[in-house]
């Protein structure tokens, strides 16, 4: 509707028609221009129109990329609860012991006491592996190798026993290089690298007859931690004097660590190596430290340091997210799960009613097993779904043994 011709038409056409003595011909020529100039020879005030133009905004009002991304990504559901839980009688209670590891064939390696369990989780099925006798036992220590078919088993009499566990049978034992016993073991392709409560870090070459073909020296205490990086190039050692060595794997002498660093003040159980950074090492401190340090491996330098408020036994990467998770002892034995590397706490978990002193993830790097002082061994579905899950390659550095047959 047009609202000022209505007006018009309603006033000033009105006033005309009242007062003839206001018309005349010059008067009415006037005002028939300025019909034709304005269009006023409409004789209907409500008139259809065409549909007006569309405004165009000078600015679109549109949402930017990154912000969409966040407003459409789902929020990760965590399970407050173990999805399983088993019995894990005579599990030591030792906080300097490594006791519980998962292979890369899906298969759990736990020792209880004397005893070394296999968890087979593609069919949930337990099988026993070995059992060793009280002069040479308990189990100490264990941990597969890359291939996931082998486990190396570390035991109170200084002794480590290799174990072929598809034919349960064992390869061999090495000898000669603790003097007590050997507390903490990792893999680098294949090299076995031990740690003992005699303070000394052992390389051994599983493949030939002499197997030591290295020596760490540094510590002065029971080495109780110990981890390769991804690239095998820098290894990390942990120890009850409450030291931190990282170890350069070029370095010809085996007394002269790339780093020494004393900013721990409890021993040094917990070593992960970040997944997306290789040159990143979180380290936990026991129960007189409760922090959980950052470093930068290449300087040595420490990035960030949290206070836990408690024992920190294990320390765990997610593979998929920017996530560590740590558990620990006493008084809540809560499983924490932290955001990196804001540190800001995500979620607790609780279940475990002492301790929890190991953990361990599986190949896929969704699931995390815990086993703590209870002596139960509980599955928590944590890290959730993997984003892409590849086919493993099949590589010559994952098959240690392959020539271990010739050894007699």
């Amino acid at each position: 509707m047009d609202f000022d011709y209505a007006h018009y038409m309603l006033t000033e056409r009105r006033k005309g028609k009242e007062n003839p003595a206001l018309s005349s011909p010059s008067r009415d020529a006037y005002r028939k221009k300025l019909n034709d100039a304005f269009n006023m020879k409409r004789t209907r005030i409500l008139a259809f129109k065409n549909k007006p133009a569309t405004i165009v905004k000078p600015i679109p009002q549109e949402v930017s990329p990154c912000h969409h991304s966040k407003l459409t990504k789902p929020r990760r559901n965590i399970p407050q609860t173990s999805e399983r839980t088993l019995d894990a009688p005579d599990l030591l209670d030792d906080f300097y012991l490594n006791l519980l590891d998962w292979g890369r064939a899906n298969v759990l390696a736990i020792a209880l006491g004397n005893t070394v369990y296999l968890w087979d989780a593609s069919d949930s099925s337990t099988s026993e592996l070995v059992t060793i006798d009280d002069v040479n036992g308990p189990v100490t220590s264990v941990s597969w190798a890359p291939d996931g078919q082998h486990l190396a088993v570390g035991l109170t009499n200084s002794e480590v026993q290799l174990w072929d566990s598809t034919a349960t049978r064992q390869l061999r034992s090495l000898r000669g290089g603790h003097r007590a016993r050997v507390s903490s073991l990792d893999w680098n392709n294949h090299i076995l690298t031990t740690g003992g409560a005699d303070s000394q870090i052992i390389n051994n070459d599983v493949r030939i007859r002499s197997h030591i073909v290295g020596i760490y020296s540094g510590h002065r205490q029971e080495v109780c931690g110990l981890k390769w990086s991804a690239s095998g190039q820098h290894l990390a050692s942990g120890g009850n004097d409450n030291l931190l060595f990282i170890w350069d794997r070029s370095i010809s002498s085996t007394n002269m660590p790339l780093h020494r660093l004393e900013n721990h003040t409890a021993a040094v159980k917990a070593l992960a190596w970040c997944p997306f950074q290789g040159n990143l090492l979180a380290s936990g401190g026991g129960g007189a430290d409760r922090c959980i340090k950052f470093w930068n491996t290449h300087t040595g330098v420490c990035l960030n340091s949290v206070d836990t408020g408690t024992q920190v036994c294990a320390l765990l990467w997610n593979k998929n997210e920017k996530e560590l998770l740590s558990s620990h002892g006493f008084t809540e034995n809560q499983i924490t799960l932290w955001k990196y590397p804001s540190m800001l706490k995500m979620t607790e978990l609780t279940g475990h009613t002492s301790r929890v002193l190991f953990m361990t993830q599986s190949p896929d790097g969704c699931t995390v097993a815990s086993a703590a002082a209870d002596e139960t061994l509980r599955f928590w579905n944590i890290f959730g779904s993997p984003k892409l899950v590849a086919k493993p390659v099949a590589k010559t550095n994952h098959e240690p043994f392959a020539n271990l047959c010739s050894i007699r």
